[in-house]
């Protein structure tokens, strides 16, 4: 079976993370939907319909299937783009699910809805839902490693799932409120308080007394410290020292400085506004809650301070005694009260300094679409 991940026209609601990736690349709950395609249906082969300067890291494949890249899969979704009929349009409501052929003729899908991100902070505001099912699919009909005795676990046993290499000493986790997965050769040091549903990916670490609330996502090779409440980290991104992070999401080769601090929540306690890349400006969100969202490659300084629902864009550098606007344009060197553009190639020195200590370097494509952000900062 071959089918695209497309992102029918939502790729801006998930920037500044999707400026860099297609919507299906987006890790929530405890995978990307790539990954949930390959434990769903391990044959398949799967392609991305996306914007067209992704598209060489992230090509398509040759079919006339295309799936919303929006839709988080569940066992009764894969059953229905798997006996979708030629020329037929899958929909839930007045959403299309997935198309194949010419489209023409419309079914309504009627299984368990499946859940449906619609925006970034939906990456953070569903991560519970997702995590809680992301938990129940990998772990079906598998033990998990034991749980050392120098820890006190708070909750069921069977909503803690430790894979092998996995490190966990003197800490104290409670599945109360949701399930904690703990990744291969991830690691929680010591005297840290965790709160599930968390997933700590592969190779990622908790580092000493951090305190971490659900619904949370630590993605691989991350370090997270200090205080973290409902946020989800994509991968190789630090936050390593103390600091509050709320509400948030945090792209991939990310440094947060130690003590670096964010407001989720405004004074007078009214819904928030934040930056939409679709619509271009400032709007007016439903939601009291709403943190930072930081795209790939971007650092702030020590003592940093974020206001509500601030926005960063990808390969930013922020050093600042203040609070720095709340949207910050991609390729931005922010100096104090000063703004200037970040120079591309100290970026990719920046990129390769920070990956070398992975033993990783920039590809040609990832260079292709820092290249063609940098032409058209946003």
């Amino acid at each position: 079976m071959k089918f695209n991940l497309s992102d029918f026209g939502k790729h801006k609601n998930f920037a500044p993370l999707s400026l860099t990736r297609p919507i299906g690349s987006l890790r929530v709950g405890i995978m990307t939907n790539t990954q949930r395609y390959a434990e769903y249906l391990p044959e398949a082969e799967l392609g991305f319909h996306t914007e067209s300067y992704l598209e060489e890291k992230y090509p398509s494949v040759d079919s006339t299937l295309s799936v919303n890249a929006c839709v988080i899969p569940n066992q009764d979704f894969i059953a229905a783009i798997v006996n979708i009929e030629e020329n037929s349009s899958l929909f839930l409501s007045k959403l299309l699910l997935a198309k194949k052929g010419n489209g023409e003729k419309q079914v309504s899908f009627l299984g368990e809805a499946p859940v449906i991100l619609n925006e970034r902070w939906d990456i953070f505001q569903l991560n519970h839902t997702v995590l809680k099912n992301d938990f129940e699919l990998i772990t079906e009909n598998r033990s998990s490693k034991a749980l050392s005795d120098t820890n006190l676990l708070i909750g069921s046993e069977k909503d803690l799932f430790i894979e092998e290499g996995a490190t966990i000493e003197g800490s104290i986790l409670n599945t109360t409120n949701g399930p904690i997965y703990v990744g291969e050769n991830a690691e929680i040091m010591e005297g840290s308080m965790v709160r599930g549903g968390l997933a700590l990916c592969k190779s990622a670490t908790i580092k000493m007394g951090a305190k971490i609330y659900g619904a949370t996502t630590i993605g691989p090779h991350c370090k997270v410290g200090g205080e973290v409440n409902n946020v989800v980290f994509q991968e190789f991104s630090n936050k390593g020292h103390d600091g509050f992070l709320g509400n948030s999401i945090i792209g991939a080769w990310c440094n947060l400085g130690a003590d670096t601090n964010t407001s989720n929540l405004k004074n007078n306690y009214s819904n928030v506004k934040t930056y939409s890349y679709s619509e271009e400006k400032e709007i007016q969100t439903k939601l009291k809650f709403i943190g930072l969202s930081m795209g790939d490659y971007s650092k702030c300084a020590i003592n940093t301070m974020f206001n509500t629902a601030s926005v960063v864009g990808v390969a930013c550098n922020i050093f600042t005694d203040g609070f720095p606007k709340k949207h910050i344009t991609s390729f931005s060197w922010i100096n104090g009260q000063e703004e200037s553009p970040y120079n591309l190639e100290k970026a990719y020195d920046a990129a390769n300094n920070m990956m070398s200590r992975r033993a990783l370097t920039l590809s040609d494509g990832d260079k292709k679409i820092l290249a063609h952000l940098s032409h058209s900062p946003s």
